[in-house]
């Protein structure tokens, strides 16, 4: 399968990569089908890329990197929904929003990417806890981050999903 991404041009995935989103995203119902894609010029951030929209990406991180005690409480219809049968077999995004500087970058806590991985279903979940941010100030979290410990590669933190080997470029010269 070859979709067409605005980011990265043509790129080729195997029917398994796909992540369905019965209810669509928050202003994206319509959309239902996305990858997660690394960015191999940007160690940080995957992007979550509609298979239909070739405009339609957006930068996640995993919470844990810049928040360690994140905790999502699913509601039953959430979990319903995702097929899970414990939260412990989800993974969990943030849509991250990076303006032109950088070091206002925020990521959205309240209303996280959930993705059971084995049902190869995902979910944007509106969470009840009102402690939690829609803009938490992120860059300053991620740079301590990397500097106490540069040997670790943020983006392999993705444990359960291999976004690295996700990404084949598919050359003009082979369409």
């Amino acid at each position: 399968m070859i979709i067409s991404t605005s980011r990265f041009g043509q790129v080729e995935l195997k029917q398994e990569d796909v992540l369905t989103f019965h209810e669509g995203l928050l202003g994206f119902a319509d959309l239902r089908k996305f990858v997660l894609l690394d960015d191999p010029n940007d160690e940080i951030f995957a992007w979550l890329q509609s298979c239909e929209s070739p405009h339609i990406a957006f930068p996640v991180l995993e919470p844990e990197l810049f928040a360690p005690q994140y905790k999502a409480n699913l509601t039953k219809s959430d979990m319903e929904s995702l097929k899970l049968t414990a939260q412990s077999k989800a993974r969990y995004f943030s849509i991250v929003t990076i303006p032109d500087d950088p070091t206002l970058m925020t990521a959205n806590l309240k209303a996280p990417i959930i993705v059971n991985i084995e049902q190869r279903v995902a979910r944007q979940c509106v969470l009840q806890d009102n402690n939690l941010a829609i803009r938490e100030p992120i860059f300053t979290k991620l740079q301590q981050r990397v500097v106490q410990n540069p040997a670790i590669a943020i983006k392999n933190q993705t444990s359960g999903i291999d976004v690295a080997t996700k990404l084949t470029v598919v050359k003009d010269a082979e369409l």
